[in-house]
């Protein structure tokens, strides 16, 4: 498997692209992406969303255009896309609809194209975040749960602390120390980094 990153959008939001024999995956579709992949001349098989927040999702619409099924936790929703307290805070925002096609059973195996991933709901930052774990190759797609040094705020509709922080040691920091962490933002990390110099989760 090969495994590569596009960032973009005003958020910075990372695109994670999947690269397998039998397929191409896209964790999270953040504006621009479609483009990038155009150009890459990468066809995509199906993409899974971390979570609906309007930065991992602009261009979602786009790629279901173009025949790519989306898997989510929860059916598309602006309350979920964040929409509306992004304009009231200023920011411009529309995000194009789209329909999810599979919802996404926490807990039970997922399995698309040879990858087989261990899928949790870490909620805290967003009410439908999932994260992906491939044991076999050692990442972890944490979305916006985890970051390099950070972790998701908690600050939005639907936020708690508690509940992410809760979240994160029960699903991240129980995964074999050396999992390399592709999060939603900034660079990748491992588990072993962010349990051990992670300030936020010193209490975790």
């Amino acid at each position: 498997m090969k495994t590569s990153v596009f960032t973009g959008g005003l958020a910075q939001t990372n695109g994670w692209l999947l690269e397998t024999a039998d397929g191409n995956l896209l964790v999270d579709a953040p504006e621009g992406i479609a483009a990038w992949l155009r150009a890459r001349g990468v066809r995509i098989d199906a993409l899974l969303l971390t979570h609906q927040h309007y930065d991992h999702v602009l261009d979602a619409a786009a790629l279901q255009k173009q025949g790519v099924p989306v898997h989510a936790f929860a059916p598309y929703s602006q309350d979920l896309t964040l929409e509306k307290p992004a304009r009231d805070w200023g920011m411009p925002i529309r995000v194009e609809p789209f329909t999810v096609d599979h919802l996404i059973q926490p807990g039970e195996p997922l399995a698309l194209f040879g990858l087989e991933f261990s899928v949790a709901h870490v909620p805290g930052h967003a009410t439908d975040s999932l994260t992906f774990h491939l044991p076999a190759h050692g990442i972890v797609l944490a979305g916006d749960a985890l970051f390099q040094g950070s972790i998701g705020r908690t600050d939005l509709p639907g936020g708690d602390t508690d509940t992410l922080l809760d979240g994160i040691r029960r699903h991240l920091l129980t995964l074999d120390p050396a999992t390399r962490v592709l999060p939603g933002h900034g660079p990748e990390t491992t588990i072993d980094a962010e349990a051990n110099g992670n300030p936020f989760l010193r209490e975790a």
